[in-house]
């Protein structure tokens, strides 16, 4: 293996557990000039445990804009970068998506480390439908517009891969019973990887009866079957 100049690395870390981090990763980071990362504090955390001493920048939602020709210029001019989020894959229901279009658009090479995946790991453990989904990120946060979304895919066939907070998980739930009925089959992932991950799955309303009886802190990944499948 070897680190290319000028190229942007794309790298997958950890969903939770930090022995997750793949040994091609920790190479590239290691051996890049700079890091890209959401939350320098988060992945400070990651780097510290296996002794990475490049310097970081800050790149997130609010300076995303900012920090884009300053990182195309490190590049243009032999820099190498690896692209971090505080957790999983950059660009999904992340920052990244900007750095990486100017890179195409200026014939700069990004090269993906692959990762875990929230949705991914999700998914593998569902017991639904994985031959075809579709991935929604975060809904909204007001329930009209939630209830919404689930009228517009009520008829839809393949498995919905969905994000959530501990703060709106129940009045998702509670939104997807208005719309979709209490047996609807779902799979929710919560703290994936971490030590008190959680997997339920069933119909929603016992999903959602198993949910809140016990803690709700977190992050959670939701699977929605298509209407006429049950486990």
């Amino acid at each position: 293996m070897e680190i290319e100049k000028g190229v942007l690395y794309v790298v997958g870390t950890p969903i939770g557990c930090l022995d997750d981090l793949t040994v091609r990763a920790l190479f590239v980071l290691k051996g890049v000039d700079c890091i890209a990362c959401e939350d320098t504090r988060t992945a400070s955390k990651l780097l510290n445990r296996y002794e990475v001493k490049v310097p970081l920048i800050a790149y997130h939602e609010h300076n995303e804009l900012m920090q884009v020709s300053p990182l195309i210029e490190k590049l243009r001019s032999g820099e190498s970068i690896a692209l971090i989020s505080d957790a999983g894959i950059p660009t999904i229901s992340d920052p990244g998506f900007r750095i990486i279009r100017e890179c195409r658009k200026q014939m700069i090479d990004v090269i993906p480390i692959p990762g875990a995946s929230a949705v991914m790991t999700a998914l593998s453990v569902s017991g639904l439908p994985t031959d075809c989904f579709s991935f929604f990120g975060f809904l909204p946060p007001k329930a009209s517009a939630r209830k919404t979304f689930f009228e517009r895919h009520r008829n839809d066939q393949e498995t919905l891969v969905l994000y959530e907070s501990c703060h709106r998980i129940e009045k998702f739930l509670n939104d997807l019973i208005a719309v979709l009925g209490e047996e609807r089959t779902i799979f929710i992932g919560r703290e994936m990887t971490k030590m008190h991950e959680t997997y339920l799955a069933g119909s929603v309303k016992d999903v959602r009866e198993r949910l809140l009886s016990r803690s709700k802190k977190g992050e959670f990944v939701v699977l929605i079957a298509k209407e006429d499948f049950a486990l």
